[in-house]
């Protein structure tokens, strides 16, 4: 056996798996921004274009998990190699559902554009903000294996917690009053609550990419520290 020729095979194939992620979170963000921009610009056809271009990334997902499975059953990779298909594989998945939610709010927006009532959406800008950087910096983590970045993300994602349950205290008081846009501010709530979820889907990403660098599992981190009768930061 041709012990070079498989390493490089190997090595191609891995080049291959980690561009695709790539090519997909790149996509992801950019159907995010959209989805958002067509809330604030009232632009339905920006969010009918987030709902058509989903497609594109649902096909990476399936793409790098038919390669991500074709590594395995023809390599058998170890180690650092494992680690990678392994979390490249869940990385995907992460994103398409991080797509999937900028396809809901483009959908919302649509249908609050479509409303002549006037809405407050720019209340949703801090929320994108900060799931939009959780998102930036969980994939930072990803293709540079910083696992203190990866580590981080939990601290920020409590903080995108707290302005969503802000941000939907604020708009569930104004259904009292709504003269007329009780549907829009339920859609805007909704839609606050799809970047809330952005946020875990990033830190999920996060701490995949410490998985991937140091082969350590942080996932339940915080419920063994409170278990233990610690107090977790």
């Amino acid at each position: 056996m041709n012990q070079p020729h498989i390493f490089h095979e190997i090595d191609n194939s891995m080049t291959g798996l980690k561009d695709k992620i790539l090519l997909m979170a790149s996509l992801t963000r950019q159907n995010l921004e959209r989805a958002i921009q067509a809330l604030l610009t009232r632009d339905i056809d920006l969010a009918r274009m987030v709902i058509g271009d989903d497609s594109d990334v649902d096909d990476l997902e399936v793409k790098i998990d038919q390669q991500g499975m074709d590594i395995l059953i023809r390599f058998h990779p170890v180690a650092s190699d494992l680690r990678l298909v392994i979390t490249s594989m869940k990385t995907a998945h992460n994103l398409e559902r991080i797509s999937d939610h900028a396809v809901t709010i483009a959908k919302r927006a649509r249908k609050i554009c479509k409303s002549s009532e006037p809405l407050e959406t720019n209340i949703i800008e801090p929320l994108y903000t900060m799931a939009e950087t959780l998102l930036r910096d969980a994939l930072l983590a990803y293709t540079d294996a910083n696992t203190d970045l990866g580590e981080g993300l939990k601290s920020c994602d409590k903080q995108l917690d707290a302005a969503h349950k802000e941000v939907v205290a604020l708009l569930s008081s104004r259904l009292e009053n709504s003269e007329g846009r009780a549907e829009s501010l339920l859609h805007l709530i909704l839609v606050a609550r799809s970047l809330e979820r952005i946020g875990d889907l990033a830190v999920n990403i996060g701490e995949d990419s410490v998985f991937l660098s140091e082969a350590r599992d942080i996932r339940h981190d915080k419920r063994k520290s409170s278990d233990l009768g610690e107090n977790p930061a």
